[in-house]
């Protein structure tokens, strides 16, 4: 058995008995080994061959406190104890506070106050050998949080933020670990926290975290309802667009229905010349049912001037819109197109403008579709 008593800091070399017996510290090395080591699906840097053997090894240490030189002091007098050389590698703000203890008592101690004792030697224990027990993380993963960030345990604080963002993250908890995520420096966890507050925030708003936080941050809570108003803004504005889209998409169909009804008629409508068969094929436009009544109140309403009748005054704009996108008015054979590319002429500035735009909007909602455009010379002509 090796006398571990003859090893203390600042010592010289270890004898090579007790190097032998001494278990490896658990963690990548750069040996020239062909498997890379995964922990959680996370690949670490280097290569490693320790063993599960070799871990229970260092928890055995950590759990039986064999020549431990430190005393971890916790709440309601609880003491943990732990190795100097061990904290110090495994947490650099561990190694300061042991540096300014007392050199020359042989038995360090710190404390770590304000969490729970079970908490700490959770934490403690991670700092030997990176392992954790599921139950104690769902118990502890805020306490873990908080000790990983003022420690400087990184591995840690990713476990306990990737465990938050799986699962444990909920409606009832969500603002207090956003505050808690603001103050741990963890812009990820944060940003999750946030969306997911705006996303329920009527049902957050309810919830004994945000009454708390409305007390103790009122700033914090005003941003976050001004973050909610912003939002609710954003969303009116995309189904605004939305809607505008669709109803240009209507009016573009219209146009083809409208071309399609005078040049090759459709079911029981069409130019003179068309000779209609029974049993037709169903009509690909959807927009023809709907614009062949509107068609036939035109030929036969008695208030056809514009103004004088809604359904014949929507029949005058789509007849213009229909001018505007035609490419050729000399052969079109939908009614009035070259009298409407004559009135063009005379129109003021202003309502030029608005046809113009709308066109426009028109032919570029097509184009984000996907679809063919009527003319691709007119469309081109159009946004010189």
């Amino acid at each position: 058995m090796c006398k571990v008593d003859t090893i203390h800091e600042g010592s010289a070399p270890v004898s090579k008995e007790v190097s032998q017996t001494i278990p490896p510290w658990p963690g990548p090395v750069t040996n020239n080994f062909h498997k890379r080591l995964s922990i959680d699906g996370s690949p670490q840097r280097g290569y490693s061959c320790v063993s599960t053997a070799t871990k229970d090894s260092w928890e055995r240490l950590f759990d039986e406190g064999y020549r431990a030189d430190v005393s971890v002091n916790t709440d309601d007098g609880g003491i943990i104890y732990a190795h100097a050389n061990i904290l110090g590698m495994a947490s650099p703000a561990m190694k300061g506070l042991l540096k300014q203890s007392s050199r020359f008592r042989r038995q360090r101690s710190i404390s770590i106050l304000g969490v729970p004792h079970d908490a700490v030697r959770v934490f403690i224990r991670f700092l030997y050998s990176s392992c954790y027990e599921k139950r104690e993380m769902e118990e502890f993963v805020l306490h873990l949080l908080v000790l990983s960030h003022v420690y400087l345990v990184p591995q840690l604080k990713q476990e306990c933020e990737k465990k938050l963002e799986h699962g444990l993250l909920t409606t009832e908890n969500v603002v207090d670990i956003f505050q808690l995520a603001l103050l741990c420096d963890a812009p990820r966890l944060s940003l999750i926290c946030h969306r997911m507050i705006l996303k329920n925030f009527k049902t957050v708003c309810t919830t004994t975290g945000w009454k708390v936080m409305k007390k103790s941050h009122p700033a914090l809570e005003k941003e976050l309802v001004e973050s909610m108003i912003e939002e609710d803004n954003r969303q009116k504005e995309r189904i605004k667009k939305l809607n505008e889209r669709k109803i240009y998409l209507l009016l573009y169909e219209a146009m083809e229905a409208l071309v399609h009804i005078y040049k090759d008629g459709c079911q029981t409508i069409g130019p003179s010349d068309k000779d209609f068969k029974e049993n037709q094929a169903p009509c690909k436009y959807v927009a023809c049912k709907g614009l062949e009544l509107l068609v036939r109140h035109f030929a036969g309403c008695k208030l056809r001037v514009p103004g004088g009748c809604i359904h014949c005054k929507r029949m005058w704009q789509l007849l213009e819109l229909h001018s505007r996108l035609c490419a050729n008015s000399h052969t079109c054979r939908v009614p009035l197109c070259r009298n409407f590319k004559e009135r063009i002429k005379k129109q003021s500035k202003k309502d030029e403008i608005r046809w113009k735009m709308l066109v426009k909007k028109i032919l570029r909602t097509k184009r984000i579709a996907g679809a063919p455009f009527i003319s691709s010379a007119k469309a081109s002509s159009l946004w010189q």
